[in-house]
């Protein structure tokens, strides 16, 4: 059929070549004619010129629209995120801006519907024993990564082992696997050794770590090295040769990506890119950003600051749009591993000093935008609780003075990590600086951008050597809303979340909750979290507020999640 195709349009080229050919001798002889002075009105002469003129364009339409089809034209969107790119791999770090590239360029095997529920998207089918202790699932047909290779149970089983060994989810639910093995090339078994709940939910998981789905050879990477390709089978295809850590990403859309039949669903469903070609530039300065957004320049930004946007609520062409209400957490954590917080009398102390209304006006400033919030799990959480909370209330700071001096407190140095590179930070630490001071700690506040932050949590050194007290950070709400995901009630000690909280009491809890698929019982469960994280202080919300994004046209039918997501509804 091509074959029959090329030969009618290069017959249609040849006689468009003729005529052509033909003409141009009549025009020569036209021109001619009137260079001499020659009147126009040799009618032959003329009319034969415009019937040439007539003849050649139809004649040379197919090799025009040939032309055309080759080289479509490209939609182009330039994003500013939250955050400089800097590091690719997703399993590595859990930061957002390396979440948000994950989604670009990767798939999971489930994911979570606009309702909260998992919904299938690498897989086709599965099948659960009556026992609910073996799990068979099978791929869809078709699944390609974006260097051709097929996708195959053994890249399934590698890319899961590898997000195990990082992620607080993925380390539940290895504790509760007895094997997970590849059966085929397209089926792959989990077998569980005790009763989880929550095997679904998990491979649907969110937000940091997201079990992305990777080939077996870079899946295989230990967690604790980065990996060097980055290659994915998701919509969008990375540019590797185009990268600048901390200023530019490109993607580009992957042609043989076929997304689900069903219409997308906050991160279910069909993921249909719409666009060509996405560039992530960084623009630090908030202003600028926005600015750009106006002009033209960019055509999304994801996070508008609370007094910035009413530059954008009546911009032409601009859609202002919450993530959802009280989307996002400030959260404060404590290094348990180190004096003074490994004294929990000295947690419970700095504790009672916080308020949370400081924060919140401080850093957000709009009673609109934010919410005073008490809830370990969020208070958009179907088991919120604010029992214990006493920071959401003014501080009692003689109490707090009280509870430090009968703690043992030696003056021993608090070291405030603050991230100043990012504006929804910027006031956070010295709030915390002021209110621990006045209830006489020794407070240093270590200022550096958010990069280095990430990286020096992970010091358990003390802080003459390196080390850390304090830091503090804000977290979507679908990290927090179950027990079983929330980072910060991670009761594992050294190998878990930065801030290293031990506690016995509340794995148990927390294992429990994923072990049950009652939900009388993980309510009452919930409530009993709630209790012990206070008890502990495994760490502080610091109320929610809910995170603004800014876009064009291009963007208008993308679809609705609580995370930047770049495929339409």
């Amino acid at each position: 059929m091509s074959s029959c195709g090329f030969r009618r349009n290069s017959s249609a080229s040849h006689r468009g070549r003729i005529v052509a050919s033909s003409c141009r001798r009549k025009n020569r002889q036209a021109v001619h004619n009137i260079q001499q002075g020659e009147p126009m009105h040799n009618v032959k002469l003329y009319a034969a010129a415009l019937w040439c003129a007539a003849l050649i364009a139809p004649a040379l339409m197919p090799s025009l629209a040939q032309a055309q089809t080759q080289a479509p034209t490209q939609t182009k969107a330039r994003i500013v995120m939250h955050a400089p790119l800097r590091v690719l791999d997703p399993i590595l770090t859990p930061a957002y801006i390396t979440r948000n590239h994950g989604y670009l360029i990767y798939d999971t095997l489930f994911a979570m519907d606009a309702h909260s529920r998992p919904q299938p998207e690498m897989v086709d089918t599965w099948k659960v024993s009556d026992d609910k202790l073996t799990y068979t699932f099978t791929l869809r047909a078709g699944l390609k990564f974006h260097d051709g290779a097929p996708v195959t149970a053994d890249d399934v089983v590698a890319s899961l082992q590898r997000w195990e060994a990082v992620d607080i989810v993925g380390r539940r639910l290895k504790a509760a696997t007895d094997t997970l093995t590849a059966s085929d090339a397209n089926t792959f078994v989990l077998k569980l050794k005790q009763p989880f709940g929550l095997v679904l939910d998990a491979l649907a998981r969110q937000s940091s770590v997201v079990p992305f789905i990777m080939p077996k050879r870079i899946a295989q990477t230990p967690p604790t090295t980065a990996i060097t390709e980055y290659i994915g089978s998701g919509p969008y295809k990375f540019v590797a040769a185009d990268f600048q850590p901390g200023v530019k990403a490109t993607y580009v859309k992957f042609t043989d990506y076929v997304p689900r039949k069903e219409p997308a669903s906050g991160f279910a469903g069909g993921k249909v890119a719409t666009l060509d070609r996405i560039e992530l530039v960084n623009i630090s300065d908030a202003q600028t950003a926005v600015n750009a957004l106006r002009n033209g320049e960019i055509d999304f930004v994801e996070d508008v600051p609370p007094d910035l946007m009413p530059q954008l609520q009546d911009a032409k062409g601009i859609t202002l749009k919450s993530f959802g209400k009280n989307s996002m957490m400030f959260t404060l954590r404590m290094n348990w591993l180190q004096p003074p917080f490994n004294n929990p009398k000295v947690r419970q102390a700095a504790l009672a000093a916080l308020n949370q209304s400081d924060f919140l006006e401080a850093q957000i400033g709009d009673a609109k935008v934010y919410q005073l919030c008490g809830a370990v799990l969020s208070c958009v959480s179907p088991y919120a609780s604010e029992e214990g909370a006493i920071q959401i209330k003014a501080p009692d700071l003689k109490h707090a003075k009280q509870l430090l001096k009968d703690s043992g407190y030696k003056g021993e140095k608090v070291v405030i990590l603050h991230a100043t590179d990012l504006p929804i930070f910027t006031n956070i630490a010295p709030v915390t600086a002021e209110a621990l001071r006045s209830i006489g700690m020794n407070v240093e506040v270590q200022s550096m951008d958010f990069t280095t932050l990430l990286a020096r949590r992970t010091k358990k050194d003390p802080v003459e050597q390196g080390g850390w007290s304090i830091f503090q950070s804000n977290m979507t709400s679908l990290e927090l809303m179950s027990p079983v995901g929330n980072p910060n009630l991670d009761g594992g000690g050294e190998k878990g979340y930065p801030g290293w909280t031990r506690d016995e009491v509340m794995e148990d809890l927390c294992n429990r909750f994923a072990a049950t698929s009652d939900e009388a019982e993980r309510k009452q469960l919930a409530l009993e979290i709630q209790r012990r994280s206070y008890a502990q202080v495994m760490f502080v919300p610091l109320g929610g507020y809910s995170k603004f994004k800014g876009y064009d046209a291009k963007f208008a039918n993308m679809v609705d999640a609580p995370v930047p997501l770049f495929w339409s509804k």
